[in-house]
């Protein structure tokens, strides 16, 4: 099981934003789920919390099949008074994401397509330069209702 080794700060300016560096495994999404949850319940937006636990275990849950990375660093931010954003950063830039094709038998596969049915906008970002991109972020935004 993983637990936080440190405990989640705030950044001290700019728009607020909570991040942690974190194991790339599986059992990382419950550590994210607690610190979304966490977060927005701090900024009073619990009305966003189910669908943004299920974001963040999908993007948890991406980033740890389809990378090698020993580590992703997880963010929640406000990017504007009307958004939340969370995104799971990694370093394999050259892994994109796609969005699955997945038969109704297959056990996996829909992790994009369930972002894409939630989330009111999502997609990546590549860090670094355009030749050599360093890192990527796949991220998902929810919009706030009357801007909590």
């Amino acid at each position: 099981m993983t637990t936080l080794s440190k405990s989640v700060l705030a950044t001290s300016t700019g728009r607020p934003a909570y991040s942690q560096t974190l194991p790339c495994e599986p059992s990382t999404a419950e550590t994210g789920r607690r610190l979304v949850r966490n977060v927005l319940g701090v900024w009073g937006l619990d009305d966003l919390t189910d669908r943004a636990l299920l974001i963040v275990t999908e993007l948890i849950s991406n980033a740890a099949k389809h990378t090698s990375c020993g580590e992703i660093r997880l963010t929640v931010g406000r990017p504007s008074v009307t958004r939340v954003r969370v995104g799971v950063l990694d370093w394999e830039p050259s892994r994109l994401p796609t969005v699955g094709r997945a038969d109704e038998n297959d056990e996996s596969g829909r992790g994009l397509l369930l972002i894409d049915a939630v989330a009111d906008r999502w997609g990546y970002d590549l860090h670094g330069s355009h030749r050599r991109p360093r890192s990527k972020e796949l991220w998902a935004e929810l919009h706030i209702e009357n801007g909590a």
